[in-house]
Parts: C-alpha cells; structure tokens; sequence
C-alpha cells in the first residue's frame, strides 16, 4: 500500500471501473462495484446515469471477453483514449427490454454459479480422498494386518514395524550450479510439483522474469526442487526436466534409489505437515523454511519391493477418481 490514498479514486456503489490499458494483458478489464470505497488512480472510474447498470455492465463484459475493444486502444501500453472510449455508442433498449435482460442474465449467471460450486466441491473431495490413498500408502503399506510399531510422531501414529526412518539430510544433499540461461524456465507449483513454465501465459505468469537468467539456479532431472517459502504448501518434488528456476528456489540431489516413491511419499500431506513444522514468518503465505530444521524431518522407508509395489498401486487406485 502507498504511505498516502490522496491519489486514489473514490468509487461509488453503482459505479464502473475501466482498465483503458494493456487491453490485451489484462485478463478483466471492467468491474461493476457492489460498494463504496476507492481504487488506485489506474482505473477510469464511470458514473451510469438514466441507464441500468447492470446492464450496461453485461454489455462492456460481452465485449471484455472477446477483446472487442482492441481497434480502439494505441501505443505500445494499448491504452484507449477516455475520449476515444466516450466517443463510442452502445445499444439502448427501452428501459423494461433492459431490466429484463439484466433479470435474465442474474438468473442464468446464479445458476451457473451454483453449478462451478458444486463442482469444486465434488473435484475438492475427490483430490482429498487421492490424498487418502497416497497417505495411507506411503505410513501403512498395503498389507492391513502387519505388526505396527509407533512412529515416533504423535499425529503421525503408527507405521509397520518392519519400516525404517531416517532423516532427509541422509537422502537429500544440496546442490547449486548457475550460468545456465540457454535451459528451459521451470517452476514448482504446489498441485504438480515441477513443470515447464509457460512465459507465454500472461495471466498465469504473474512473477517478473529478468532479462539476463544467468542467475538463476540448474535443476537437472531426477533432482529434488523446492520453492522455500511455500514448502509447507506443497510446492516441491522430483523434477522430470533439466531447467533453471528461481535463485531463491532450493535444489538437491536425491540419495534414494526409487525416485517415483520419494516423490510420491514426499509430496504426501504426512510430510506437508514437517515442512509446515519447519517453516516460520511473519508474511502470510510467505514462511521461508529453515534448511537446518528441514533436515531433520524424519522419512519413511518401506523395503524396496514394498515401495515398488506402492508406485504400482497409487495410479491404479487414482483410476477411479
């Protein structure tokens, strides 16, 4: 936030707000206000007079969704002239056939709106009963009726009593090469680990890449990835490119020979919880994670044929989801 608000915009309930630049960019560029309050000076702020607003709101959304106003914009910014943008007409039906439109539209956006609810809802239970399954598997086997011996953590409870547990500092060791500007973009994401980054993708690419990449850290595959201030969300695992990512971005060699296991296990909201444990901040969804406490996590190893036979198990028991 700026020290002073003297150069904000006040907006009234009613209103409309307009992004008149970087028209292709921005991924909304009109906004009806449901309150009072105000925006940063960006914004070309609209008073709707002898109009519905809702209506003319539906009407510069139709337009907002195709870019339609892109003859209108000019310069390198894309920016449309407030009064190139006053200048043009729109459609006025009688003040019942709006009202009528609006009604129609509320109606018909509602029920879709319940609709994407009720789908994530339905997609969020199925990527936690996924989670179930990878759990389970990973702190019990697959064999229900093995002795179990306690692991050690309270909230973690019992493993097989035939399991060892070590410590990451024992698998994972750290690694840091540079000067690689000619590999790939990669980034950690927390709900597929490591991916290409898309640096097409404006929308989705929301962290300034500088032009000169010679700092930024290698990632080769079969190493371990990890975004350091959001491990305790997930944002880590085994990468399958050999890239570069962020210098503030983690990267070790895996000392563990079933690298699809340590993926799976590692990525698991058993071990979730240890980077959360290991992590602190005062920035809210920022906590840097400590890498002498992360080595002290303890890990989970089941025999070799038994962690084979849970890399099988996991994709055959995610079919069904």
């Amino acid at each position: 936030f700026p020290e002073k608000f003297d150069k904000y915009k006040i907006v009234h309930k009613g209103c409309i707000a307009f992004c008149l630049f970087d028209i292709d960019e921005t991924p909304r560029t009109v906004g009806l206000s449901e309150f009072e309050g105000m925006l940063t000076g960006a914004y070309t702020i609209m008073k709707i007079d002898n109009v519905n607003s809702r209506f003319v709101y539906y009407y510069y959304l139709s337009l907002d969704n195709v870019k339609a106003m892109r003859p209108l914009y000019s310069g390198l910014r894309k920016t449309i002239n407030v009064g190139v943008f006053q200048g043009t007409k729109i459609p006025i039906p009688s003040s019942d056939e709006q009202d009528q439109i609006v009604r129609y539209l509320d109606w018909q956006v509602s029920k879709i709106n319940r609709l994407i609810d009720a789908k994530k809802s339905e997609i969020k239970r199925v990527v936690e009963l996924k989670k179930a399954v990878v759990n389970e598997a990973v702190t019990h086997g697959l064999n229900p009726n093995v002795p179990m011996k306690f692991s050690g953590v309270d909230w973690l409870g019992d493993i097989p009593e035939h399991w060892e547990t070590i410590k990451l500092r024992q698998i994972l060791h750290p690694f840091s090469e540079k000067n690689h500007p000619e590999l790939p973009l990669l980034s950690v994401v927390r709900e597929q680990g490591v991916i290409v980054r898309d640096v097409e993708n404006k929308e989705s690419n929301h962290n300034f890449i500088p032009d000169d990449l010679s700092g930024y850290k290698m990632v080769k595959k079969g190493q371990f990835a990890m975004n350091k201030m959001k491990a305790w969300q997930g944002s880590y695992g085994i990468s399958d490119y050999t890239g570069i990512v962020s210098p503030a971005y983690f990267i070790f060699d895996v000392d563990f020979e079933n690298l699809e296991y340590f993926h799976y296990a590692i990525r698991s909201k058993v071990y979730v919880n240890f980077f959360a444990q290991a992590s602190d901040g005062i920035r809210v969804g920022q906590w840097d994670l400590s890498l002498n406490k992360m080595k002290e996590i303890p890990f989970i190893v089941p025999p070799a044929e038994e962690q084979k036979a849970i890399v099988e198990y996991i994709p055959a028991a995610f079919a069904k989801y």
